[in-house]
């Protein structure tokens, strides 16, 4: 991420933070803060299913963090009917709803927070995102930007399980071989083409094909193209 900037939707690991500082060079980067990993705080404090299974040494249900998610739960809601939308549609839905749930829970959650010790767990579920409050409303001015970075987990979710199988890409070589081949693989998925498929004709061709018809073998055109093809 070197000449990189832009957007960077992730958590709040800290490790991120040198990206955003002002004077980075070519530029900062600007955070967009994920609501699903700021949700889970407030949802294991308020997870009534898991407190039955711990039995009479479960902590109490926390009515904070069961309203909180109650709140944030509204949020996820107008988000998930605004999935696949175009980005003004989806601008345009949050300015006219989204900032009033939003801010709603921002004024509720300061009023509450001032009324609690530092150390109560649901203190610190909140202050993890007051504290960062502006990464968490950047989407809110952005139809570009999501809610959450719950797409790249799920993309990432296969490697990071496989690994435990894996254990090794049998060299430096290897690994970075097999991280420039997620590239690809992953756009074929995004764009619903059968990645084997799509690798097997398209490295069965590539090389007698003219560079100015490279394009072609992209994905989402050589989808295009097969579906023009087919027969009747």
């Amino acid at each position: 991420m070197a000449g990189f900037t832009g957007w960077l939707q992730a958590d709040a690991f800290a490790g991120y933070n040198r990206l955003y500082e002002p004077d980075r060079r070519p530029g900062p980067i600007r955070d967009v803060l994920c609501w699903a990993h700021a949700r889970r705080g407030f949802f294991k404090l308020a997870d009534i299913a898991a407190n039955t299974r711990r039995g009479k040494d479960a902590p109490p249900i926390s009515p904070l963090a069961l309203e909180a998610v109650r709140r944030t739960d509204a949020i996820f809601d107008l988000e998930r009917a605004l999935n696949g939308k175009p980005a003004a549609e989806r601008l345009a839905a949050r300015q006219e709803h989204g900032i009033a749930l939003v801010g709603a829970l921002e004024s509720w959650m300061r009023t509450e927070r001032a009324q609690l010790s530092r150390h109560t767990p649901v203190a610190k579920a909140m202050d993890c995102m007051l504290t960062r409050w502006d990464g968490f409303t950047r989407f809110l001015g952005d139809g570009r930007l999501c809610l959450t970075n719950n797409t790249a987990e799920r993309g990432l979710r296969g490697i990071a399980l496989g690994r435990k199988a894996w254990l090794f890409c049998g060299s430096d070589r290897g690994g970075q071989r097999a991280a420039i081949m997620y590239g690809p693989i992953t756009t074929a998925k995004l764009n619903d083409v059968d990645p084997q498929a799509w690798l097997a004709d398209m490295l069965t061709r590539i090389n007698d094909m003219s560079q100015t018809r490279l394009h072609e073998l992209l994905p989402w055109e050589w989808k295009a193209i097969r579906e023009q093809t087919k027969p009747a």
